[in-house]
């Protein structure tokens, strides 16, 4: 899976606060600073690896980091200084922006540049005295396997270990568990869901990852910015509300205003009554399109299936996990939510209806061990919505020096790694 690394730039990165120690564990800024204050220059090799089996991503992030924030600043107390001057005219200007105060806005942001520049002024930037090695996102690693190293003085990029660790850590983790549902799902779609179920800032690192892991389908712009994507979406619940519970509506409203690239997905699970809500939504929109009487023995559905506008793409079941659909038998908690039964009675009744082109997509509580046992049980599904369960996995990374000046030097359990599939990194 390797590729051109994606431009620095992309990543948006907070390069004062960043360069400021903001972010970074207090004992990696003081740990620099001794070194500093010391005038000790060791050359060290650093080696980062994930703690379990992963996919790893996040390491352009990580470069992006260290080529905008590698070196030092030649007068640290008067860099700090401004630094705090700095983080009061933001503040300053979030409170203009939120109060809609064009002068003030203009006024602070002008502020704000300058202080900007002067800090720049001060920065020694020290890039290309460090020499960094690194997988590509995307490619898989063992648990303790090196994934990037950074040889140079630790007083360059020392410092940086906290967030260097945070970002290859947030999408390895989101990767490695998309990539659990990508094969499981054997080649069927999968839409990532999971945008609202965290943080908004974290949303174009975990879509990175998910399309990085094979999930192309994401649910938000922001989780497809760093490939220029955009995200999709189906009917919500809430559109159907809005439309009094009728489902027919919002798919009639939805297709009349939305753009016509947009594949029309309906969530069908309202009345809890998947087939009986998609027979009758599919109905009520072969009259409105087609201004004919539908008729069982001679109206084509089908015309009005399929992509773009005036077409219904698919179906999405979204069955809550406590409820029974009514179309399923009453077994055991195994004929709760989106179950096997539920899918395969629709996808029956669909085809004797001449939809055989409608795709039904499910989601509502999928991982991969219950993507694995739809694929196994060979469940008629064409796509698989997951949310919230893609952010339970977590790998951690982690880094150590592990030599000095060119001798081994590592702490007890760590030594130097097989690096042979890492690559020299040019920017």
């Amino acid at each position: 899976m390797r590729s051109i690394r994606l431009d620095p730039r992309v990543f948006k990165v907070p390069i004062d606060r960043i360069r400021a120690g903001y972010y970074s564990d207090k004992y990696f800024t003081r740990y620099t600073e001794v070194l500093k204050k010391d005038n000790y220059h060791p050359n060290v090799l650093y080696q980062f690896f994930p703690r379990k089996d992963a996919v790893v991503v996040g390491i352009d992030e990580a470069l992006a980091i260290l080529k905008l924030c590698t070196g030092y600043f030649k007068d640290e107390e008067k860099a700090q200084s401004l630094f705090q001057e700095l983080l009061v005219a933001e503040r300053d200007l979030q409170n203009s922006v939120f109060d809609m105060d064009r002068k003030n806005i203009e006024s602070i942001n002008r502020k704000r540049w300058d202080l900007r520049d002067a800090m720049n002024a001060l920065w020694v930037d020290k890039f290309s005295e460090i020499e960094v090695k690194a997988l590509y996102d995307g490619e898989e690693a063992k648990d303790m396997e090196p994934i990037m190293t950074i040889e140079g003085d630790p007083i360059y990029f020392g410092y940086l270990e906290t967030v260097l660790l945070g970002v290859i850590a947030r999408g390895t983790s989101s990767a490695t568990a998309v990539k659990r549902v990508v094969k499981a799902a054997n080649g069927k779609q999968i839409l990532y869901f999971s945008a609202r179920f965290d943080h908004y800032w974290v949303q174009a690192t975990d879509g990175y990852a998910a399309f990085k892991a094979g999930a192309e389908v994401v649910s938000t712009d922001a989780n497809a910015d760093y490939w220029g994507a955009k995200g999709i979406g189906t009917v919500p619940h809430a559109l159907i509300a809005a439309y009094h519970g009728s489902t027919s509506m919002a798919a009639i409203k939805f297709d009349e205003y939305v753009p016509s690239d947009v594949n029309r997905i309906i969530l069908v699970d309202w009345d809890n009554d998947v087939i009986g809500t998609t027979k009758r939504m599919m109905i009520d929109f072969y009259e409105h399109l087609t201004g004919k009487k539908y008729s069982v023995s001679s109206s084509n559905i089908d015309s009005v299936i399929g992509s773009g506008k005036g077409k219904i793409w698919g179906v999405r079941f979204d069955t809550s996990g406590t409820l029974r659909d009514t179309s399923v038998t009453p077994i055991n908690e195994n004929s709760l939510g989106v179950c096997p039964e539920l899918v395969w009675k629709a996808r029956r009744e669909f085809d004797e209806m001449g939809m055989k082109n409608l795709k039904i997509v499910v989601s509502g509580g999928f991982n991969s061990e219950k993507i694995s046992l739809f694929e196994k049980l060979g469940v008629p599904v064409d796509a698989y919505g997951v949310g919230s369960s893609l952010l339970r996995e977590k790998i951690d990374i982690t880094a150590d020096i592990v030599e000095v000046d060119g001798e081994p030097c590592a702490k007890v359990g760590r030594k130097k790694g097989n690096l042979s599939r890492l690559e020299k990194v040019n920017l």
